[in-house]
């Protein structure tokens, strides 16, 4: 009601020249330049309320539904605080359980309590590259896919290199294991995924990129490590060079364990290796995840029921194939001639099974390696 304030005082002075018939309620709203339900408005607030009811009042309504009870906001706050790479809908899937009594807002408005309060930067709007080649990876359960890698080695205070070694459930998001290790050499790698399948059993399969010690440039990037896993019957899938999108889930938990453990380094091993270690507790046990609908990880996994075997099975085929043990040369002898397989599977024996006339089929394991034409003694890889 513009003028209340200034001219409310004025108008009551006048208020009983007016009862006293000296001004009619026309000239009295045109001296004071407002229309006549206003003027009407004052005359009875003054009646009911004296000078006090002529005082600006707030336009505020009495009753707002989609208001923000007051204990919403310091529970969102403090946990934004706590949690500072959680967003809005993260950070509502957190607090609900922790709060059950309390009716809360929808997600947008929780953001605009957190912008109210400074606690949300504005990102630049990424370009998301869609790749319609890619086939994607679908699970059904926990411990149908497992994805490894290693994140970007970085040094500690001490000028000595780390380098994570991260494994994870794909269907659930369960991060296996966090390691930091001093290199990325086969053996303490494999040390590590020995003791994971003890603790948690068998995968069906795993899925990597290309680099060591997961592959190598020979054979079907045949390594010392996926042929310990092709032994346990676990498939090896691997993505294809320059294509970390295929592997797009365990990349972006890598974004999530930079912010939360890496950055800044720790002093040493043992102290970075302690971070990794808290930094997993919250991952699995704390931390909603959007693709389980704000589920945590840790109540969606469970222990593969395929128990690691110790000691490892013998290496069998059937009694109609030809064992050839390849020599630590990577070669074998078929006939009168010497080829070369894999260094990869050196001391290993290989089946021979001739498929087809004059054509041999090379199994390691149940896995098709190559094939030998036996008019000409060469051996078919792929």
């Amino acid at each position: 009601m513009a003028g209340d304030c200034t001219c409310g005082s004025t108008f009551a002075v006048h208020r009983d020249a007016h009862r006293a018939g000296g001004f009619t309620m026309t000239e009295l709203c045109q001296r004071f330049q407002i229309s006549r339900r206003v003027g009407y408005k004052w005359l009875a607030r003054y009646d009911a309320e004296g000078r006090a009811g002529l005082r600006d009042r707030s336009r505020a309504p009495h009753h707002c539904p989609h208001r923000v009870l007051p204990v919403v906001e310091p529970l969102r706050c403090a946990a934004r605080r706590k949690h500072r790479d959680w967003g809005a809908e993260k950070l509502m899937d957190w607090l609900k359980p922790r709060h059950p009594e309390i009716a809360w807002p929808a997600i947008s408005t929780a953001g605009d309590v957190l912008k109210r309060h400074g606690l949300v930067h504005r990102r630049r709007r990424r370009y998301r590259a869609v790749h319609p080649g890619v086939v994607p990876v679908t699970t059904r359960a926990p411990n149908d896919l497992w994805t490894a890698d290693f994140k970007g080695e970085f040094r500690t205070g001490d000028d000595e290199y780390c380098y994570p070694l991260t494994v994870a459930d794909l269907h659930t998001g369960f991060l296996l294991g966090c390691t930091g290790l001093r290199s990325t050499r086969t053996l303490g790698t494999q040390g590590r995924f020995e003791r994971l399948f003890r603790e948690y059993g068998l995968p069906r399969a795993f899925r990597t990129d290309n680099g060591v010690p997961f592959a190598t440039t020979g054979l079907h990037g045949f390594s010392p490590l996926n042929i310990w896993w092709l032994r346990l019957g676990i498939q090896h899938q691997r993505i294809l060079p320059a294509h970390p999108q295929q592997n797009g889930a365990h990349e972006r938990m890598h974004k999530t364990l930079k912010r939360g453990a890496i950055r800044p380094p720790r002093a040493n091993l043992q102290a970075q290796q302690r971070a990794f270690n808290q930094f997993r507790v919250l991952y699995n046990t704390e931390r909603p995840q959007q693709a389980l609908h704000g589920a945590t990880p840790s109540s969606r996994y469970q222990s593969s029921p395929r128990a690691y075997p110790d000691p490892l099975p013998p290496i069998e085929y059937p009694g109609h194939f030809l064992i050839r043990e390849i020599t630590a040369a990577g070669t074998f002898r078929f006939e009168d001639r010497l080829l070369f397989l894999s260094n990869a599977l050196k001391h290993y024996p290989v089946g021979l099974e001739e498929t087809d006339n004059g054509i041999w089929s090379v199994y390691f394991c149940h896995v098709l390696v190559a094939r030998i034409d036996e008019r000409t003694r060469t051996l078919i890889r792929g």
